[in-house]
């Protein structure tokens, strides 16, 4: 971890801080880690298991520390590719820009590279958490009942920073702070301030705050997307549409 934040530390931005916006893809999870070891001394694995995870009973945790955990996982499968999708892939890395370069090809992460025992192992925030779907269901709903964070504080995590379309990814975004919003996607139910995250293959997980749900989806066998799997997105769709919740 000092490694890499120092890494960052003495980095120039790529772009004049306000101007753009850039998915921090890898290395978010190690700038907000260091903030949290600063404030806390503990680093960000303690952090999360002593202070999240384990009040909550959320079976989660950023890198694994036993074999018996290594045990528990699935073993991801990469998507298998149309050869029109790659062609696109091969052109996107062909035409990507010097930042886009810089957080997805430095180097370039790939879905196997998920199921080496040390990369399981490591403490890689933005990266190798790992969870049940029941887990990443838990902690947003903790959020959106005020367990982990006050209704001041969640007010100003999903407060959106702007509309723009990604550096990084080239994908239109609103972010907040560290979350997506659903924004005019949806992509968390219907409420465009719901928010969360996916994860690169398909997972998810996010709660919108207004209607009390929160939910959590993983697997194994990996989609091309970065976001809004076509999977994920057909849950979403039919939890709010569940006579359940009229």
């Amino acid at each position: 971890m000092d490694h890499v934040t120092g890494l960052l530390a003495a980095q120039p931005p790529l772009f004049e801080p306000g101007t753009a916006s850039g998915y921090h893809a890898l290395s978010f999870g190690f700038l907000v880690g260091e903030v949290i070891r600063r404030a806390s001394g503990q680093d960000v694995r303690a952090y999360f298991a002593e202070h999240i995870a384990g009040p909550l009973d959320a079976d989660f945790r950023i890198g694994l520390d036993s074999d018996d955990d290594l045990a528990r996982c699935s073993t991801l499968v990469e998507p298998v590719l149309s050869a029109e999708m790659k062609t696109a892939l091969t052109r996107a890395f062909a035409n990507a820009g010097p930042v886009a370069l810089a957080a997805l090809a430095n180097p370039r992460v790939q879905g196997r590279d998920a199921n080496d025992p040390g990369w399981r192992r490591a403490i890689l925030p933005a990266l190798n958490g790992h969870g049940t779907a029941r887990a990443i269901a838990t902690i947003y709903g903790a959020l959106a009942s005020g367990r982990l964070l006050s209704a001041g504080a969640l007010a100003t995590a999903r407060e959106g920073q702007g509309r723009e379309t990604d550096v990084v990814g080239g994908l239109g975004n609103e972010w907040a702070l560290g979350f997506y919003l659903g924004s005019e996607e949806r992509g968390f139910g219907p409420n465009p301030r719901a928010f969360g995250h996916d994860g690169l293959g398909g997972s998810s997980g996010g709660v919108d705050p207004e209607s009390g749900i929160a939910f959590g989806y993983t697997m194994n066998r990996m989609g091309p997307l970065m976001r809004d799997d076509p999977r994920k997105m057909a849950l979403v769709k039919a939890t709010f549409a569940s006579p359940a919740l009229a």
